[in-house]
C-alpha cells in the first residue's frame, strides 16, 4: 500500500522540489527543475519502479516516490558539496522501491 503525501499536480511537485533545493523565491529555475523531475520519474521507471502499475509521473501522490524525486533533483541541481551523499541516498531510495512488491511487478517464482 502506497503512502500518499497529497501531491496531485505537476505544479505541486515542482513546489515541493523548489522547497527541497531552497529556491522558492524565484521561478527562474522552474524549467530546469521540471526537466529534473521528469528525468527522476523516467529513471525510476527505467529501474522498474511502478506506481499503480504505471511508471511514476510528476503527478504522483506517493510519499516515497516524491522523496526520491526530491533527492534526485537536489543531487542534480546546480553544484552541491553533498553530491556523493545525495547520490548514495537516491540510489538507496531507488533500490528500496525496486525491492518492494508494492512498487514493482516482480514476483517470486516458486520452485516446484
Amino acid at each position: 500500500m502506497a503512502i500518499t503525501n497529497k501531491v496531485r499536480t505537476a505544479d505541486e511537485l515542482l513546489n515541493k522540489v523548489k522547497t527541497a533545493v531552497r529556491r522558492t523565491d524565484t521561478t527562474a529555475f522552474d524549467e530546469e527543475l521540471t526537466d529534473l523531475i521528469n528525468a527522476a520519474c523516467a529513471d525510476l521507471g527505467i529501474a522498474g519502479v511502478l506506481e499503480d502499475d504505471e511508471k511514476p509521473t510528476a503527478k504522483t501522490d506517493d510519499a516515497l516516490i516524491i522523496r526520491a524525486v526530491c533527492t534526485y533533483c537536489k543531487l542534480n541541481f546546480g553544484e552541491t558539496d553533498e553530491y556523493d551523499h545525495l547520490k548514495d541516498s537516491y540510489d538507496e531510495q531507488k533500490a528500496q522501491l525496486q525491492m518492494s512488491s508494492d512498487y514493482s511487478d516482480f514476483s517470486m517464482i516458486e520452485e516446484a
